[in-house]
């Protein structure tokens, strides 16, 4: 968060509780997939002409917007008015950070990393970091993609803005030391920056692809999966079956998403139920997508001669739990073409 305020005029929702009077969840999730909205107009292009006065952040997804749609995600812009920097501040979530427009460097635990339009940004968990704008004339904007919410709820709670300290008056505590349980030496090897021709586009079942960040990927983040996408005009994403929910940000082009929501059926064991039709989303650029959990899905670029790019994120927690299988439907039209080439 951008120069977070010591107290704030009411309380923020951090994560949400998950309550019912029923054991079963599955009224208040198909009621929550009827209510909430797919597709949420933020166009950053929007903001660039603000006469900003101030470092802002700009929410997009998060526990504490209403309706709330999710909460292993939370996305939102940092928007940095020309020459600005913002006060600085820690947490022990890391972030994601995917710059939009302009150029300027960040400052983590002292060391200092440029950026520019194009780039992908790797706060670490629990380091000291404020954004900078290195032009006078221009604002800097920068696309945040976080699982702060799963931090949080697993208890990592210390942050606060420079100058947290245990109080003055609590006698208890012994002097500033070192804290080596928070930096795994392998860690502070990987790269912080990662510059446009870093990874390469490669054709996947589900289309033209470029890692941002995932476990291959050499980026210092570790709780979620970044991926550009272009969809070339006229044309299609394959079609993916996963249980992790995914959202994605439309930086170019307009087109549309179908989804096919699964309810799931409990006797011997679990058997999907999939919606004999799917729901159509449209978008165009300056839409954030939400894909919900358990679905499928598949894109379709409307414009027919110039491309569409997304930018899309999972939480790689999601891996870990048993959840690592993408069911490939239907694979991207190109994907035929060149899959014999690369054998």
């Amino acid at each position: 968060m951008a120069n977070p305020p010591p107290r704030y005029k009411k309380p923020r929702v951090f994560v949400r509780a998950v309550d019912s009077i029923t054991y079963s969840l599955n009224d208040a999730r198909r009621q929550r997939l009827t209510e909430i909205p797919r597709v949420i107009r933020r166009d950053y292009r929007e903001f660039l002409n603000a006469n900003l006065e101030r470092v802002e952040e700009k929410s997009i997804i998060s526990p504490a917007n209403d309706p709330f749609i999710t909460q292993s995600l939370h996305t939102h812009f940092v928007l940095l008015p020309p020459g600005a920097r913002d006060k600085g501040h820690g947490h022990q979530n890391e972030a994601f950070i995917y710059f939009l427009h302009g150029r300027g460097f960040d400052m983590h635990d002292g060391i200092r990393y440029d950026w520019e339009a194009g780039d992908a940004l790797a706060v670490h968990n629990d380091s000291v970091h404020w954004h900078n704008n290195l032009d006078p004339e221009q604002p800097a904007v920068g696309l945040i993609m976080k699982a702060k919410p799963t931090w949080l709820f697993l208890g990592l709670h210390q942050q606060g803005p420079l100058g947290t300290t245990p109080p003055l008056e609590d006698t208890r505590w012994g002097p500033a030391v070192d804290c080596p349980i928070i930096r795994a030496p392998q860690d502070e090897k990987l790269t912080k920056v990662l510059k446009p021709d870093d990874t390469p586009w490669q054709w996947t079942p589900h289309g033209k692809i470029r890692l941002l960040a995932d476990a291959s990927v050499p980026l210092r983040v570790k709780a979620i999966d970044v991926h550009l996408q272009e969809i070339a005009g006229g044309s299609r994403s394959g079609k993916q079956w996963q249980m992790a929910d995914e959202v994605f940000y439309v930086l170019e082009g307009r087109g549309y998403d179908l989804h096919w929501d699964v309810e799931m059926e409990i006797t011997d064991k679990y058997y999907a139920r999939i919606a004999k039709e799917p729901s159509r989303w449209d978008w165009q650029a300056g839409d954030m997508v939400y894909i919900p959990h358990n679905s499928m899905h598949q894109h379709f670029n409307a414009e027919p001669s110039r491309p569409a790019r997304l930018i899309s994120a999972t939480n790689r927690l999601y891996k870990l739990l048993g959840y690592s299988r993408v069911e490939q439907l239907e694979n991207s039209p190109e994907y035929a073409e060149v899959a014999p080439l690369k054998h």
